[in-house]
């Protein structure tokens, strides 16, 4: 019964039937991960995809060079490795926890052989990876197209949509972790961050930030506006 109801609070699976959730808790296998461990590498098989029950995890891709680009921060109740997956691919990128976690795995082929008669999963899934793409296109367009202070007020905008309390964003990452994200370095972040306050934009404390000036943000995302 504990692992249903942790299935059952995972957006991926809100709305299904009692019969549908025990379906899918049969084939879930619970794993834990220390802090720093990967979960996987890029070009490993897509033998399965993953929910984070508790913990974080970072989605991340290195560069020849060994840079590090973040991709995703993954929070509890959020899927990852899902698309490697249902495309019957290796995975494009690679997966580590930043804290002590807790995951469900979910073998390919058997949620795949769920899906095929649960129409109602299906139209689930397809939605959040929907979700997804246009959080991935929204960073490419960040990263190419915006300066840092655009990229990190429409981080900020973005995920306290998200929250309970819209003008407090718990960070879950270190701000060498959110740089990293951002595709910059943490001296310029702190920077950036110190020249918001200033402006009463934020209120940025040790691990979160209180927007108060949400308007201002939008404008600096968009670009209509600059840091003085």
């Amino acid at each position: 019964m504990e692992i249903i109801k942790k299935i059952a609070s995972v957006p991926l699976f809100e709305d299904l039937s009692k019969k549908q959730l025990a379906d899918i808790a049969a084939i879930a296998v619970g794993q834990k991960y220390k802090r720093g461990q990967l979960v996987f590498s890029e070009g490993d098989e897509g033998s399965g995809f993953y929910v984070l029950i508790s913990g974080g995890v970072k989605i991340f891709k290195l560069s020849p060079e060994g840079k590090e680009q973040i991709l995703h921060i993954m929070g509890p109740g959020e899927p990852f490795g899902e698309a490697a997956v249902f495309a019957g691919e290796h995975f494009p990128a690679s997966a580590r926890t930043l804290s002590e976690s807790k995951v469900l795995f979910f073998p390919r082929r058997s949620f795949v052989d769920l899906i095929t008669n649960n129409p109602a999963l299906s139209l689930n899934m397809l939605a959040f990876l929907s979700r997804r793409l246009r959080v991935l296109a929204n960073l490419v367009e960040s990263l190419s197209l915006k300066e840092v202070p655009g990229r990190l007020a429409a981080y900020l905008l973005y995920y306290s949509k998200h929250k309970n309390d819209p003008a407090i964003l718990e960070l879950g990452i270190s701000k060498t972790q959110l740089a990293a994200l951002l595709g910059t370095i943490p001296e310029t972040l702190s920077r950036i961050l110190s020249r918001m306050g200033k402006e009463k934009l934020i209120k940025a404390g040790l691990r979160h930030i209180q927007i108060l000036d949400r308007q201002g943000l939008l404008e600096l995302s968009e670009g209509s506006r600059r840091l003085t």
